[in-house]
């Protein structure tokens, strides 16, 4: 038992998945997190725990009890607390040699330089329903040549989506730009979730409100966002074994027990995700 803390020792059964010298890279390498809530804390504690020295991390809002069922940082000790603060706290605690830059505003066209400076690569844990500042920040992204992932909790599984550099963009994919903003959700989900394999088991549909911007959601999910966001950051860190980017996606439900691939060229321009959308936009409540 000790109470200083060692990064090797902390870190060191991390040893075996990953080499030694890999870990000092993960050890100087920098992600950038924007949104703490869902998924957002459970990444950030992911990462910590994979060893990543450096963040930044941005959310200007506080934990309440209605976070309880899926937030990393929700507990009734932090009601009301900021969740920057609570979770930059938690980081700390797993790691505290690590740097951690705090954005208390969110990300905004003032900060967004400073948002994304020495960053390897970002990480997407904006709430669904923060479009222009998803948009901006993707777009930033590919103009600095940073690799920029997502992964949305759906249901009881993950919808996971990789932007390279060079490749193909977020507006290319999704194809928002122009559109008012209920449909640019219905193309947003849509793009996330080509399989739509969470929803044969929603048992509540009027659960899910665009008008009021609400929606279900479960701490499965949150976790299977982490773990599959935390392997595809370090295979882009290291340089370790494909992954497959726009306009290809990922989507694992654990409720179902299935796995799918999608591949969609020309992303929401597809014939089948036209399809889809045209499925899509009657179940939503978007008055």
């Amino acid at each position: 038992m000790t109470d200083v803390f060692e990064y090797q020792r902390a870190f060191s059964r991390n040893l075996g998945w990953v080499s030694a010298d890999e870990q000092e890279r993960l050890r100087g390498a920098s992600v950038a997190i924007a949104g703490l809530g869902g998924v957002g804390g459970a990444h950030l504690l992911t990462l910590a725990r994979l060893g990543i020295g450096k963040f930044h991390i941005a959310d200007f809002d506080h934990f309440d009890v209605h976070n309880f069922n899926r937030q990393a940082g929700a507990f009734m000790s932090t009601v009301g607390e900021n969740k920057l603060d609570v979770m930059a706290r938690m980081a700390l605690d797993v790691n505290p040699e690590a740097e951690v830059g705090r954005f208390p505003v969110g990300v905004t066209p003032e900060n967004l330089d400073a948002f994304l400076d020495g960053v390897d690569v970002y990480v997407d844990a904006l709430d669904f329903f923060a479009m222009d500042a998803r948009r901006m920040v993707f777009k930033a992204c590919a103009d600095r040549g940073i690799p920029a992932l997502t992964a949305a909790p759906l249901g009881m599984g993950v919808a996971f989506l990789y932007f390279r550099p060079g490749g193909m963009s977020f507006e290319e994919y999704f194809r928002v730009e122009g559109q008012e903003s209920n449909e640019q959700f219905a193309r947003f989900i849509a793009g996330l979730s080509p399989a739509m394999l969470q929803r044969t088991y929603l048992a509540v549909p009027e659960a899910v409100n665009f008008a009021e911007r609400r929606g279900p959601s479960t701490a499965m999910a949150c976790e299977l966002c982490a773990g599959v966001m935390g392997t595809a950051v370090l295979k882009v860190l290291l340089g370790r074994g494909g992954l497959r980017a726009a306009p290809w996606g990922m989507h694992f439900d654990a409720y179902r027990q299935k796995l799918r691939f999608t591949w969609r060229p020309f992303g929401n321009g597809n014939l089948l995700q036209k399809l889809l959308l045209a499925f899509i936009r009657p179940r939503l409540q978007m008055k």
